[in-house]
C-alpha cells in the first residue's frame, strides 16, 4: 500500500516535540512508559497500514543498532528519528 514518510510533516516540529515532552511532565517512569505505549498504539491504528508499520519498525531498529554502535549522528536535531 503506502510508503513510510520520513520527512517532517509537521508545520512546527518543535511544538510537537514540546507537546510530547510536556505530556510526560510529572509522570513516574511507569506512567510515562504507559503513556508512550498508548500513544504508540493510537498512532499505529491511525496509520492503519501494516506495510508502513513494518517499514517504520525496521527503520527504528536499524537506527537504534547504529546508535548503539556509533552514538547519535551529529545531524540528530534534523533527523525525524530524533524529533528533528
Amino acid at each position: 500500500m503506502g510508503k513510510l514518510i520520513t520527512a517532517s510533516q509537521l508545520p512546527d516540529p518543535d511544538a510537537a516535540y514540546r507537546a510530547v515532552i510536556e505530556a510526560h511532565r510529572g509522570l513516574s517512569d511507569e506512567a510515562s512508559a504507559s503513556l508512550d505505549a498508548r500513544l504508540l498504539f493510537l498512532l499505529v491504528n491511525h496509520i492503519g497500514d501494516p506495510e508502513v508499520l513494518a517499514e517504520a519498525i525496521a527503520l527504528a531498529k536499524a537506527s537504534r543498532e547504529r546508535d548503539d554502535r556509533d552514538g547519535p549522528p551529529s545531524h540528530a536535531a534534523r533527523d525525524p528519528l530524533y524529533g528533528g
